[in-house]
């Protein structure tokens, strides 16, 4: 390790076809063997492997002589010995702090049971130790346990026997981070059976057994920590199984790479299938979740553009409330209905009785006719008319039942044809009640109808025909009122259209006025627009007749200036010249100060007339307004 890290080489060989340099080797695909452990993929039986634990404080003693497969192996004279570090290395506990061991070290039953684990763990390790060998611990038997407990964590580990034990002891403790290490003595080693000593050396090899079973264990739990390419499952989201995978796809490649190429297309393919698998589940989610959006939004869409649902249950309130009234009224109708068949059954079960008695007598009047006859001793021909009269009496009595019973079977379809027309009666008034409502004729009614109250209700349960409906008389009452409604509503309606016939007269004269408005405002801005051109000429005009007069102005004044020298110069002669130009220039200054109050004049005028416009046109239309408001 030292060395790789001083020159950035390795002794890993590379093909012949790589390219070496004197001063800088390619460097191996895989990178320093300080990887985390990588569990041994090929089959089953011991394997020799080199341990790849490293040897700084963070290392992990679980993981020691985790094997990986053999690729790009050095050569055995050259092989790597353990990466476990000497005890400069390893961090162990400051002599100045030492730990104290809690275990009840001293206890017979706690050593008993250490050293019954350790007889355990070495027959668990196809190792032959008998527990009487730690009852009496010899100083060779000690060694041997203590390097075999030693390789059971890492084969490779690098016991010399020309080396004192104690150091190399000392050393693997230190590397394998025993919290107590500063508890033995060196000195111990010479007699390890030793009363004082063996309890700190006995606890010292339990707690190595104790590591060994635990690192077994976490080799058989399957952890994505142990980043074993075989424990994969096809859908995994672990960062150890990526970097499984990530570094198997690097020991192919290189194996690859050892053999002379320098693309790799299996194992790139191999690595991209095992992600495929991974998330084909993923992409199916995906498409499912897909179809059901669509599904959802077109679901959405399809609400969104039809009527909202309350609307419909408005509707069906409306409906149930309805059909609760008329469901209230066939409840109080059957009601009734029920009471008159229980008034009906009870008449009936009277004449039962009545007939059940009359019967009676009537059989204890035959029985003593029957006896009276015998006594009577009646002739064949008497007994004979008096049985034919006895049939006929029978017969017409049979005719009278039958008679009955067609009345019983009418009377009921009665009823039933009596029930659909109290049903389409109910219907038809509810009706009539309803456009009663919507023409605004609950009472109050308008004068002279203020008594009078047209809604009408059904009574069913009436036994008077004439109490059948509740309410004013059809034809005295309600018919005559709804007449009169119906002239007074007829009357309304013409007033309404003479009014609507008046306001569209109003309204047309209202538009004829307005477009007259309109023209005459046109008229008036395109005089304010000629007005103002004008302006801008005559504007232009004394500008233009300014400049003149400036210069000609300018030109005087020069001249003026001429002439006084000039009268300087020639005398008096002069005099009159000057009196000349000074009455030109007087005349000139008159006729500019005249344009100038023309231009102002005319445009004070043309500010006038403006302003008058705009009055003109803002009462025009504040006419318009207030005549649309008031229409």
């Amino acid at each position: 390790m030292a060395e790789f890290r001083g020159n950035g080489r390795t002794n890993i060989p590379l093909p012949s076809t790589a390219k070496k340099s004197s001063q800088h080797g390619r460097m191996s695909m895989s990178g320093p063997a300080l990887r985390a452990p990588y569990p041994l993929t090929s089959g089953p039986g011991p394997t020799p492997r080199h341990s790849m634990m490293r040897s700084q404080s963070s290392s992990n003693p679980l993981l020691m002589s985790i094997g990986k497969p053999h690729i790009g192996r050095t050569p055995a004279s050259n092989r790597r010995t353990s990466t476990w570090g000497g005890g400069s290395q390893a961090s162990a506990p400051s002599g100045s702090q030492v730990a104290k061991d809690p275990r009840p070290l001293r206890e017979r039953p706690f050593q008993s049971k250490m050293r019954q684990d350790i007889v355990e763990w070495f027959h668990q390790n196809n190792y032959d130790l008998q527990t009487q060998a730690l009852m009496n611990i010899t100083a060779k038997d000690f060694r041997g346990i203590f390097e075999q407990l030693v390789l059971c964590l890492d084969p490779l580990w690098p016991f010399e026997p020309t080396k004192r034990f104690d150091d190399q002891l000392m050393q693997a403790l230190k590397t394998l981070q025993y919290p107590y290490v500063n508890n033995i003595d060196q000195k111990w080693l010479a007699t390890p059976g030793a009363q004082f000593s063996w309890p700190s050396l006995l606890g010292m090899l339990h707690w190595l057994a104790e590591l060994g079973k635990a690192r077994d264990s976490y080799l058989n739990s399957e952890d994505p920590t142990l980043q074993d390419v075989a424990l994969i499952p096809e859908e995994f989201d672990d960062v150890h199984h990526h970097e499984a995978l990530a570094f198997e796809h690097c020991i192919q490649s290189y194996q690859v790479f050892l053999d002379g190429a320098d693309l790799f297309p299996e194992q790139e393919q191999a690595l991209q299938e095992i992600y495929s698998r991974k998330d084909e589940k993923v992409v199916a989610d995906l498409q499912k979740n897909k179809e059901r959006l669509a599904a959802v939004t077109a679901e959405l869409k399809k609400l969104k553009e039809s009527d909202p649902p309350i609307k419909e249950l408005e509707t069906m309130n409306g409906w149930m409330i309805k059909d609760e009234a008329k469901f209230k009224d066939a409840t109080l109708f059957h009601e009734n209905r029920k009471q008159k068949l229980i008034d009906a059954i009870a008449h009936e079960n009277a004449e039962i009785k009545h007939f059940t008695a009359e019967l009676e007598r009537l059989q204890l009047e035959q029985r003593r006719l029957e006896e009276i006859v015998k006594a009577q001793n009646l002739s064949p021909e008497e007994v004979l008319r008096m049985n034919s009269e006895h049939e006929a009496l029978t017969r017409d009595l049979e005719n009278l039942k039958h008679k009955i019973t067609e009345s019983s079977k009418l009377i009921h379809k009665l009823e039933v044809a009596l029930g659909k027309k109290t049903a389409e009666a109910e219907e038809v008034i509810d009706t009539y009640n309803s456009l009663l409502a919507t023409l605004g004729l609950f009472p109050p009614l308008p004068p002279p109808m203020e008594d009078i109250n047209l809604k009408l209700a059904m009574n069913s349960g009436a036994s008077d025909p004439s109490q059948l409906i509740v309410g004013p008389p059809i034809k005295e009452v309600a018919k005559p009122a709804l007449a009169k409604i119906t002239e007074i509503k007829k009357t309304e309606n013409e007033e309404l259209e003479r009014e609507k016939i008046r306001v569209d007269d109003e309204l047309d004269k209202l538009m004829v006025a307005c477009e007259n408005q309109e023209q005459d405002v046109g008229e008036i801005l395109k005089k304010a627009n000629s007005i103002n051109e004008q302006a801008d000429d005559l504007r232009d005009r004394v500008q233009r007749e300014g400049a003149v007069s400036a210069t000609e102005i300018d030109r005087l004044e020069a001249a003026l200036a001429q002439a006084r020298s000039a009268a300087m110069t020639h005398g008096v002669g002069v005099k009159t010249r000057l009196h000349a130009l000074q009455i030109a220039y007087d005349e000139q200054v008159n006729k500019v100060n005249r344009l100038r109050d023309e231009t102002v004049r005319g445009i004070i005028k043309n500010s006038s007339e403006i302003m008058m416009f705009k009055e003109e046109v803002s009462r025009q239309l504040k006419q318009v307004h207030d005549c649309a408001e008031a229409n």
